[in-house]
């Protein structure tokens, strides 16, 4: 072989490596110290494993980048599934994933909450299969655990799985991929569920993002009269990487998406890191951008759910999906590069919140809950969060789960496919001179 194929052969397979997302202060950047603001579509196509099937995702990838989309939230995955095909079709399209860890089974309840060894090894199997991934942007601890102050004891085993998860994925030496959660934003929770997951001393119980499914901007509402200020106002000085897990509300039509341009703007894309649109599959709920073929009889059709198939040429919904696209053309902060960016060392956690009667009950200083711990409610409020039931601690639980949970090994990042591209190069060339 040519020496410059060779070399042509190695450039390439270093350039191919995907930059992959870490959280530096307040802020999302890629590993080629660019700040990275999220374009993203909500995702699942099927209940259990959208990224399975690689020929329709890649019609998928090809789509959202038409639309500008450089990410995609997925809710529910199987980590036995292959994902190799879905993975490489939506990096070659420039997406990155964005994927909860939980699943219906082993998600936390909010009237019942719990944090114990089977939820921590289920969790675990899910980041053992797409921490090998460069394009897996973070990972969701949950989603809408809280939807009223009333449950909000069930804050503090939201907080402990990302303990015991950041504790996991450092003791398995994967990348370090921000874990954290989705909340929704519920006026009685402002800002003190936020402010929670954030709070406290020890850097190994804090999430490294917090993102919020908002609703509020219908039609061509306003920065002001959304509501929008007041969440740029709670967020302001915020010591992690806070973003729009869901948006898109859909009670005026046709959806404008005029949100973006605030989220993406001077009000607020110097400290929001983007957006996720829900959703990408149009079903019952009438929130879909796109639609495969027409409506079927889903007694007749296995390929489909309410009547609405599930896989296919994508059909773009319009204007909705025009509205978006246009949206997101004009929007493209520049941010600040990691090199510059030094406000991360002015940041500080913000101070835990405490009970209020009638409101949010929970003491923010009170220890977390241990794998198997049971909720007390008498004691959360006053600092004693949980009751135990089982015996353990944080580091316990990790090792459980380290022995338990499939998968295993280290992270196959950009920077180790570089360095391996790099020694094939020198090997290469050796021959060449020997030759």
């Amino acid at each position: 072989m040519p020496l410059g194929w060779i070399v042509l052969l190695v450039a390439k397979c270093i350039f191919a490596a995907t930059p992959t997302i870490s959280a530096v202060g307040s802020k999302l950047f890629t590993s080629d110290g660019n700040q990275f603001y999220i374009k993203g579509i909500a995702y699942q196509l099927i209940s259990t494993d959208p990224l399975i099937d690689t020929d329709q995702c890649k019609r998928d990838a090809q789509q959202m980048k038409d639309l500008g989309a450089n990410s995609i939230r997925v809710y529910h995955v199987d980590p036995a599934g292959d994902h190799q095909g879905c993975m490489d079709a939506f990096a070659d399209a420039g997406i990155y994933l964005f994927v909860d860890l939980d699943d219906f089974p082993t998600q936390i309840q909010p009237d019942k909450p719990a944090w114990n060894q089977s939820q921590l090894a289920a969790f675990s199997a899910v980041m053992d299969e797409f921490q090998k991934y460069d394009n897996t942007a973070l990972f969701f601890v949950g989603n809408e655990v809280l939807t009223t102050a009333e449950v909000s004891n069930a804050a503090p085993y939201v907080k402990a799985a990302v303990r015991d998860m950041k504790a996991y994925r450092d003791s398995k030496k994967y990348r370090k991929i921000p874990i954290g959660y989705s909340a929704a934003d519920v006026p009685g929770l402002r800002p003190m569920l936020q402010n929670y997951l954030a709070c406290g001393d020890n850097d190994a119980e804090r999430a490294e993002f917090y993102s919020l499914n908002v609703y509020e901007w219908c039609g061509d509402s306003s920065y002001d009269g959304s509501g929008y200020s007041e969440l740029q106002k709670n967020a302001t000085g915020y010591n992690i990487p806070i973003f729009v897990s869901e948006t898109g509300c859909r009670f005026s039509r046709p959806r404008l998406f005029t949100d973006q341009a605030a989220i993406f703007g001077p009000e607020m894309s110097g400290t929001w890191s983007g957006a996720i649109v829900y959703e990408w599959i149009q079903e019952v709920n009438d929130y879909g951008l796109i639609i495969y073929g027409t409506m079927v009889d889903p007694q007749v059709s296995t390929d489909a759910l309410d009547g609405y198939p599930r896989s296919g040429t994508p059909s773009t919904i319009s204007p909705d999906y025009e509205n978006l696209k246009s949206q997101w053309a004009t929007l493209s902060p520049t941010g600040v590069k990691l090199s510059a960016y030094t406000n991360s060392a002015k940041l500080t956690p913000p101070a835990c919140p405490t009970s209020t009667a009638g409101g949010w009950i929970v003491n923010g200083n009170a220890a977390l809950p241990i794998i198997g711990q049971t909720l007390d409610s008498a004691a959360t409020a006053s600092g004693g969060a949980t009751k135990p039931t089982a015996t353990g601690s944080a580091s316990q639980a990790t090792a459980s789960a380290t022995a338990s949970a499939t998968g295993g090994g280290t992270t196959t990042g950009g920077k180790e496919v570089a360095g391996m591209c790099l020694a094939l190069l020198g090997v290469m060339l050796c021959f060449m001179i020997w030759l």
